[in-house]
């Protein structure tokens, strides 16, 4: 199989400075931040600050927010450098725009759901995230049924769901996706990553390339 692009690679949910380290050293693209109270990969704006300056040129740093109100988001911007958001709750099109900065939004798949229909309810992303629908949001560690994607979506495709270093190989030559994003699947617990899991998920990656 012939891929026109490299597939990115996200670390979400990255709480301590070894795993920030770990993540950067290993290839990632893009490290995310939770800013959702209710999960256990929840960090300040003030101990994402201090994350964020571990961060070299050219790595994204992604916020995750759910159903957050404005004045919530707008702190953590003043407070964090961040580059991209990411909207992982129940929010319309509008909710997302209006922050100076790009964003991604997330759809917790399940049998019924029209995905294109949702896509184009969200023409100003810059990419749709899909996510296994799980109590809570995100970081279940749950796969969902691929063959659920339509073949031609409008917006650059983020996979995301239970992904880890035994199956995100399959994942990527199977999907095609632009990105990967990984949490749970990388974890020795819930928040805390592991280094070794990060390499053989970013080899694993690579390996769907050839």
């Amino acid at each position: 199989m012939t891929f026109v692009h490299r597939t990115r690679i996200k670390i979400c949910g990255l709480t301590r400075e070894e795993d920030v380290r770990a993540a950067v050293d290993a290839g990632a693209d893009a490290i995310g931040f939770v800013f959702y109270p209710p999960s256990p990969r929840f960090v300040s704006f003030a101990r994402a600050a201090e994350l964020a300056r571990l961060i070299p040129p050219f790595v994204s740093t992604v916020g995750l927010f759910v159903n957050p109100e404005r004045s919530y988001v707008e702190a953590a911007l003043a407070a964090v450098p961040l580059q991209v958001l990411q909207f992982h709750g129940d929010e319309s099109g509008t909710d997302c725009l209006g922050y100076g900065l790009p964003f991604i939004k997330a759809a917790r798949m399940r049998p019924g759901l029209d995905l294109l229909k949702y896509a184009a309810s969200f023409p100003g992303a810059q990419g749709l995230l899909l996510d296994a629908f799980v109590e809570g949001y995100g970081g279940g560690g749950e796969t969902f049924d691929w063959s659920l994607i339509p073949s031609r979506l409008p917006l650059p495709l983020i996979l995301s769901g239970g992904l880890h270093a035994g199956n995100v190989a399959e994942a990527v030559r199977c999907v095609q996706p632009w990105a990967v994003d990984v949490s749970s699947g990388v974890e020795s617990a819930k928040g805390i990553k592991d280094a070794a899991r990060i390499t053989e998920f970013v080899a694993g990656v690579r390996h769907a390339h050839g």
